[in-house]
């Protein structure tokens, strides 16, 4: 659960930012104000799930083949040349 803690100034904020961002990896929201006026939150990264190989197997089809030379205008465009 966040913590309910008061904002911390964008100046102060800046002098502590290490210390600020081991809390917010602790779990712990920060709020920081500018003038008084809550303007961002630092929130711990929430991690992505891991990548399963083969997930997609079957789903897509593939016209043609990858070893074909590319048509000449799409290869003038990888090319930088005007078509």
């Amino acid at each position: 659960m966040p913590s309910l803690r008061p904002a911390i100034n964008i100046a102060d904020a800046k002098a502590r930012l290490p210390e600020l961002v081991d809390r917010a990896s602790q779990g712990e929201e920060i709020i920081i104000a500018r003038n008084g006026e809550p303007q961002a939150r630092l929130v711990p990264l929430v991690p992505a799930p891991p990548r399963r190989p083969g997930l997609g197997a079957g789903q897509w089809t593939l016209h043609g083949s990858l070893d074909e030379p590319l048509p000449p205008d799409l290869q003038a465009a990888f090319e930088g040349d005007s078509a």
